[in-house]
């Protein structure tokens, strides 16, 4: 004959919560951490039993000191089963506190994080941006009340999906920081026109990395993404300069007579003509005059040299602009030269790409 069973071990829970109860209690440290052990110790817990967990824990917790807590929100950060109340509490506790709950806890809803975002310090603000995933809703709150360090933390997670406006947002908060321009340029979800965007802030290597995702770019993404970007190109780039309407009728009557080339251009560099040079530069490449002007008047020669390969212009012509434009700084030639060995290796494919998303501009002023 089979020994009968041993009976069920009681459970501690009411003897626990009874002495939880009890306010001269000397050891509520110990209670706090024997009654997280009762929560993890059993695979379930009845809705009432939930309850009052839920309840005691948090009751508990408000009384301890901040390591104690931060022990606390560190062992059901990651609970799926972890007492709601409790959580919520946990999330809007000091940052020392709420930081392993607000970057982990599956139990936070949208609205608990927004009001997180939206209440609570920058410390808050980074655990959230920092989640696995982030939703749109909770990523545009962070974008507009996140400081800069947060937002590169943000453009860094690709669990984080940003919304149109808040991608552009952060990408005008990017051109106007540096720190922020190598999480902009490497988030793989940006869209790619506000990705060409950031080309003429960024330094060299961050460059190639936006001609490199040109050149692999898909052509539907490509057509998808100059929709888009037209539909924000700014209507109003400065004023033209004075000697703008002159030129332009010079330019015109060069090109009716067949006279306009690259190496008329280079000549008009020469001669200081430098509005002429742009006009021409300009619809030589179908970009609007004041991205001509932008290119020239920072000497951003590798931006010169996607617009010249981009023409199928000669090495030789680039080279010509290169030196004169950079003729008034020391080793103009041998600068020179170092962007002539880039043109080289620039794949025309490329090139053409970046210059579309340039040209969206003209596009628009025309409208």
């Amino acid at each position: 004959m089979s020994s009968p069973a041993a009976p069920a071990s009681p459970s501690r829970l009411p003897d626990l919560i009874a002495l939880a109860q009890v306010d001269s209690s000397d050891n509520r440290r110990a209670l706090l951490r024997e009654l997280t052990d009762h929560f993890f110790g059993a695979p379930t817990h009845t809705p009432n039993e939930q309850l009052l967990f839920d309840s005691v824990l948090t009751d508990l917790s408000t009384e301890m000191e901040t390591a104690v807590r931060a022990e606390l929100a560190a062992r059901f950060a990651s609970a799926p089963n972890a007492p709601q109340t409790l959580i919520r509490r946990l999330a809007n506790d000091e940052a020392a506190v709420a930081d392993a709950v607000l970057r982990a806890s599956p139990l936070l809803s949208d609205s608990d994080l927004i009001d997180v975002v939206r209440n609570r310090s920058q410390e808050h603000i980074m655990a959230v941006a920092t989640r696995p995933v982030v939703p749109e809703a909770v990523s545009d709150a962070i974008v507009e009340k996140g400081d800069d360090q947060v937002l590169d933390s943000l453009l860094r997670n690709e669990g984080a999906r940003l919304s149109r406006a808040a991608s552009e947002t952060a990408v005008e908060r990017a051109k106007a920081n540096p720190a922020l321009h190598e999480a902009a340029v490497q988030r793989r979800s940006l869209p790619p026109d506000l990705l060409n965007e950031m080309y003429f802030v960024v330094e060299a290597r961050l460059r190639q990395q936006i001609l490199e995702r040109n050149a692999a770019m898909d052509p539907d993404l490509l057509e998808s993404a100059l929709a888009a970007g037209r539909a924000r190109v700014a209507r109003d780039d400065g004023a033209l300069p004075a000697d703008y309407a002159e030129s332009l009728a010079y330019v015109e009557e060069l090109k009716a007579a067949g006279q306009l080339s690259p190496q008329m251009l280079a000549r008009f560099l020469r001669s200081g003509g430098r509005t002429s040079f742009l006009i021409a530069l300009a619809q030589l490449s179908d970009v609007d005059f004041h991205t001509a002007k932008q290119i020239v008047d920072r000497r951003e020669l590798d931006a010169l040299a996607v617009i010249c390969k981009a023409a199928d212009l000669d090495r030789a012509i680039f080279l010509t602009y290169a030196v004169v434009l950079l003729s008034a700084e020391t080793d103009a030639m041998g600068r020179a030269h170092s962007y002539a060995r880039m043109y080289a290796e620039l794949p025309r494919d490329a090139a053409m790409r970046t210059l579309r998303f340039w040209r969206m501009r003209r596009g628009a002023h025309a409208a």
